[in-house]
């Protein structure tokens, strides 16, 4: 579970308006609003980014896809590790010799 945000949605969209269409620093807006410089900073980035206007970040759809591929592939992987497991040992049984029970 990821860990709770120390900003509220609502600012973080308030304050990347500000930088954008203000044209002010973003140091001075992040000191404005009380919020730290860098994390404004990458909510900028991260905000130019779903608009398309930079192709060196994934967007966040991008993002949370690849988080969830991410997610799938490692259960897939856990699963396969099961098969292989149970593969085994039921091969394992077939090559045993069978006893016949004595009367």
């Amino acid at each position: 579970m990821p860990a709770p945000r120390k900003y509220p949605d609502e600012l973080r969209e308030r304050a990347v308006r500000e930088v954008r269409t203000s044209g002010r620093p973003i140091a001075h807006v992040a000191k404005d609003l009380g919020i730290h410089k860098e994390a404004l900073r990458g909510w900028v980035r991260q905000a130019e980014a779903d608009t398309g206007e930079r192709d060196d970040r994934l967007t966040t759809a991008e993002q949370e896809e690849l988080r969830q591929l991410r997610r799938e592939n490692a259960e897939l992987r856990r699963a396969n590790e099961i098969l292989k497991a149970a593969s085994a040992f039921f091969a394992a049984e077939l090559d045993r010799p069978r006893t016949r029970p004595t009367r």
